[in-house]
């Protein structure tokens, strides 16, 4: 089930996005970026779209993912 950002409230929202970017495995790239700088691009790509929180009824778990860009093959 998709929850759109703007339901959460702030802190909820920043808490998730937090958790999201301090996983292990989570890549930005060869540059070293800070945690506020993380989670602003995160909060960027919800508001745009580009990606989305669901939630899994099965684990009780909210994630973040990035949408598919329709013009990638796979």
């Amino acid at each position: 089930m998709e929850i759109p950002y703007d339901l959460l409230s702030k802190d909820a929202l920043r808490s998730l996005v937090e958790e999201f970017v301090t996983r292990e495995g989570t890549d930005y790239g060869h540059k070293e970026w800070d945690l506020g700088r993380k989670v602003e691009a995160v909060l960027r790509q919800l508001k745009y779209g580009e990606a989305v929180i669901v939630y899994d009824e099965q684990t009780s778990t909210p994630n973040i993912v990035l949408k598919k860009d329709p013009r990638e093959k796979g």
